[in-house]
């Protein structure tokens, strides 16, 4: 996966690595500069600090490579592996003054991404009895989406849409804009139609109306239950009666995702993936 997946957002990818590289080295690393003589060969390794679910190894390399193609990198562990305190994940060996310059974006990239996969790993355990699939959403940090997507996926989870650009989700606010849920969604069938697109359509229901209406239209890909408790939870899945796919979002946690995955539902997004998870301590070390 983890080279696929790089593979398939590989123009997104370069771009964030240039745009790192250029936010933190600017006119360069006059730290390194000052001190490091240009010939100086080192090596170093990254250490993990803090047990966890490594994320963002193949990235990683692809920033040192990018950088400097000469820095030859040895990876140890592998991407959605389990890690402790004292675990060495890779080594990088070449230009001193190149290991430096790229170390805190390597860092800063690796901490984020295996902390987003360590808290998809834990919640995504919880429900492994059930079929409930884990989504993510687009709660991301700007212009690193699709890292932190990508550490959705090693850490278990599943992506939702990347971006507004390859999926559809009528919500409340569509809604409210066009007056009603049929409104809403005729209006969407056309532009469907007109576009004659094969996108997902997901739908944000709020109630046994809007989920009537809904169902009315085949081309709804799934409904979408947002902020329902369990008992609205159980009350619509009886309604829809497995007619479309469904989908539960808003104010779940660690301590209720078990309860609402065992209502049946198919899918479960959690904002709280990518924006609420705590980076992984790492560090890198010379050797």
């Amino acid at each position: 996966m983890p080279n696929s997946y790089y593979t398939q957002f590989q123009s997104q990818f370069e771009h964030f690595i240039d745009e790192a590289l250029k936010e933190d080295i600017g006119t360069g690393d006059h730290s390194s500069l000052s001190c490091i003589d240009k010939e100086d060969k080192s090596s170093a390794v990254l250490l993990v600090k803090e047990a966890g679910i490594i994320a963002g190894i193949h990235l990683a390399k692809e920033i040192f490579n990018r950088y400097d193609p000469s820095l030859i990198f040895k990876p140890i562990k592998k991407d959605g592996e389990s890690v402790k305190s004292g675990d060495h994940v890779f080594t990088v060996h070449g230009s001193t003054q190149a290991i430096l310059a790229t170390e805190r974006i390597v860092l800063n990239t690796l901490q984020r991404m295996s902390g987003i996969a360590s808290m998809t790993h834990e919640l995504k355990k919880l429900i492994q009895h059930t079929s409930c699939q884990l989504l993510d959403t687009r709660k991301t940090t700007p212009n690193f989406r699709y890292a932190e997507k990508w550490a959705v996926k090693i850490g278990g989870g599943n992506n939702h849409r990347m971006g507004l650009f390859d999926a559809l989700m009528i919500k409340d606010n569509h809604v409210d804009f066009c007056g009603s849920m049929t409104k809403a969604l005729q209006k969407t069938e056309l532009y469907l139609e007109q576009q004659n697109s094969p996108l997902e359509v997901v739908v944000e229901c709020r109630n046994k109306d809007e989920i009537e209406q809904a169902i009315a239209f085949p081309f709804v890909s799934r409904i979408l239950l947002d902020n329902h408790n369990l008992e609205e939870i159980n009350r619509a899945l009886k309604q829809i009666d497995s007619k479309k796919p469904t989908e539960a979002s808003g104010n779940i946690t660690k301590k209720n995702i078990v309860a609402i995955a065992e209502t049946g539902v198919n899918f479960i997004s959690m904002g709280a993936l990518t924006y609420d998870s705590k980076s992984i301590d790492l560090s890198l070390k010379a050797i």
